[in-house]
């Protein structure tokens, strides 16, 4: 935020020529009517802190000023257009864009698929959790941590003017979350209300909340059911060798799964899977046994992997979340299955803990007459 710069520098003047030119577009920016009336106080007595001229109660203006913080934070340190962003592997040929939260910088950071790598796009501030990430369970006012698909895109017609523009609904509780125990549901992207340009740093109930005009155009990055999220309490940025390098050793784990499958060798198969799998109420025992089972049937086995897409989970040390289109071909059975698997690195080798089949998102027009139903009591319960 330039104006909060040249505040600190002791350029008032063209401080306030630029928080005039910020409240001629968008009136309802508290933060901007704060640093404007600090700029005319100035005048006639030097700033001591943000909100010296505010009579409002202290938790609000202790609001406005973490959100100052985090404002100024970002125009001062730009997101490391040299380095990778550690969480974002592999983007499938259908994921044209990933988008990325940090909660702790209040920033959603948005990437183009460039051949499968990310290029940083833009990104904009965004609001989450009162009481910060790592999401546990209903009402915690908690935003989640992890790999999130949006399912959804609700229009400003079937929801309240506490959403603004409109929603998109994520994915939580996810496969993992639901492993782990978390319950929890409504987790949302979505506006502000007509009469609110902003939201604090910590202000939701668990959404990632932005700036309506932020929202809308977000939605330009959005593709229902495809689109991934990628929730973390910090975002990372490496080198691209570390980042190439993790990537390749994640691929060619995922290649040895395959040929091991197609060996029709189902212990060497079966080797792939860690002692924690858990999948579909199976333990890994339960899963070999019905492997073994089934395999004892096969000659041959073809299995060809497409759209596949790798991301690193926030907030699980050295595991990735695998999705891809599977084609399988047996000498007795042919299907296609959209499979969704987490890998997990055990004694320097990563492993599968889960596997499952991912379901299609409901079609939209469902989603929205399920949410027009429930939009009054999420209002009222203030979920977001």
């Amino acid at each position: 935020m330039a104006s909060l710069v040249e505040v600190l520098e002791n350029r008032l003047d063209d401080a306030l020529k630029g928080i005039d030119t910020i409240l001629a577009r968008n009136p309802n920016f508290r933060l901007a009517q704060m640093i404007r009336g600090d700029l005319l106080l100035a005048r006639a007595q030097p700033i001591a802190t943000l909100g010296n001229t505010s009579k409002a109660p202290s938790a609000t203006l202790d609001d406005l000023r973490d959100e100052a913080k985090v404002r100024l934070d970002r125009y001062l340190n730009s997101p490391p257009l040299d380095l990778a962003p550690r969480h974002v592997l592999v983007m499938s040929a259908q994921q044209r864009f990933a988008l990325v939260v940090d909660t702790s910088r209040s920033r959603l950071y948005v990437y183009r698929n460039d051949n499968g790598e990310p290029r940083y796009v833009t990104d904009y501030y965004v609001s989450s959790g009162k009481n910060g990430g790592d999401k546990l369970r209903e009402g915690d006012q908690k935003t989640p941590v992890g790999v999130y698909q949006i399912v959804a895109n609700l229009s400003k017609a079937g929801l309240t003017d506490f959403y603004g523009p409109g929603a998109f609904p994520l994915s939580y509780p996810n496969e993992w979350d639901k492993r782990e125990g978390r319950d929890g549901h409504g987790i949302w992207l979505h506006g502000t209300p007509s009469d609110t340009y902003s939201r604090p740093p910590r202000a939701s109930n668990g959404c990632v909340v932005l700036t309506n005009a932020d929202l809308l155009d977000v939605a330009q990055y959005v593709r229902i059911g495809v689109t991934p999220v990628i929730i973390g309490t910090h975002a990372e940025w490496v080198e691209p060798q570390q980042w190439q390098s993790r990537r390749d050793e994640i691929l060619a784990s995922i290649e040895r799964w395959r040929l091991d499958w197609e060996s029709v060798d189902t212990e060497r198969y079966l080797g792939n899977y860690g002692k924690t799998f858990s999948a579909e109420g199976r333990n890994l025992a339960a899963w070999s046994f019905q492997k073994r089972a089934v395999n004892a049937a096969k000659t041959s086995i073809k299995v060809s992997l497409d759209n596949l897409s790798v991301y690193e989970y926030p907030g699980a040390e050295n595991m990735v979340v695998v999705d891809f289109d599977q084609d399988y071909k047996s000498n007795n059975l042919s299907n296609q299955v959209k499979k969704r698997q987490y890998w997990l690195r055990e004694n320097d080798t990563w492993r599968i803990v889960y596997e499952g089949s991912v379901e299609p998102s409901q079609p939209v027009a469902q989603k929205q007459s399920l949410h027009k139903r429930a939009s009054a009591r999420r209002t009222r319960t203030k979920r977001s």
